[in-house]
């Protein structure tokens, strides 16, 4: 069966790798990504589950479009969180700003009618910087052949819910903690990797989801 799938982005972010089809006078962002991704959903049984690409919320009042992302993230079953450079803003607090909103709501079960939703697989997929390059967050450490990611230039609750698997398996490497196996609930994938087969992570993030209790999983929002 198809999986219902929420995609949390920031919208206005320019600061990413320029995809090819666009007018010189178009900037990309997040946004073109997701059309990217729409299009390979086209001709799955995946439904997703956010606005439609001629859909402006922007004049709309905060509540209206909180309830409007209520509605789309309670009858999903995934959320996929883009990561791009330009996603925080530094001068708000996290309980302002809709990535981190949204991924709490994701994850936190929700009653409605009788009806109780249960916590979302989670999948971050990093988009590339406008120079092509992922490093702003993740690195590649040839010496301990592994990578590494820069949770500290992420949202606090993505970083609480990475490397949260209890009792999770590591080793040492050069004074490296080394991480094993799905050590996070909320998995990483690059875009070029995700958007070749989407299919093969989100299935990685629902496994993750089937054993959730493994994990110590934060809901709430900081400030």
């Amino acid at each position: 069966m198809g999986k219902k799938i929420f995609v949390s982005y920031k919208y206005a972010d320019n600061q990413v790798k320029r995809l090819e089809g666009l007018s010189i006078f178009e900037s990309t962002t997040p946004r073109n990504y997701l059309d990217k991704f729409e299009e390979k959903l086209e001709d799955e049984d995946d439904i997703y589950k956010g606005e439609s690409d001629d859909e402006d919320l922007s004049d709309l009042e905060d509540e209206t479009i909180a309830e409007k992302l209520k509605d789309r993230i309670y009858d999903s079953s995934v959320t996929v969180v883009f990561v791009s450079k330009g996603m925080k803003e530094y001068l708000k607090s996290e309980k302002l700003q809709w990535i981190p909103w949204e991924i709490s709501y994701s994850l936190k079960e929700i009653s409605r009618g009788g009806k109780t939703s249960l916590t979302n697989a989670v999948l971050a997929v990093v988009l590339p910087d406008e120079n092509g390059n992922y490093d702003y967050y993740l690195t590649r450490n040839t010496e301990c052949n592994s990578r590494n990611l820069n949770t500290n230039f992420l949202f606090p609750i993505m970083k609480k819910n990475m490397f949260n698997l209890n009792n999770a398996t590591t080793s040492d490497c050069n004074g490296n903690t080394l991480y094993h196996g799905y050590s996070s609930y909320m998995e990483t994938v690059k875009w070029e990797d995700f958007i070749d087969d989407y299919k093969k992570h989100i299935d990685v993030a629902v496994s993750i989801f089937d054993n959730r209790s493994n994990y110590d999983i934060k809901k709430e929002l900081e400030g």
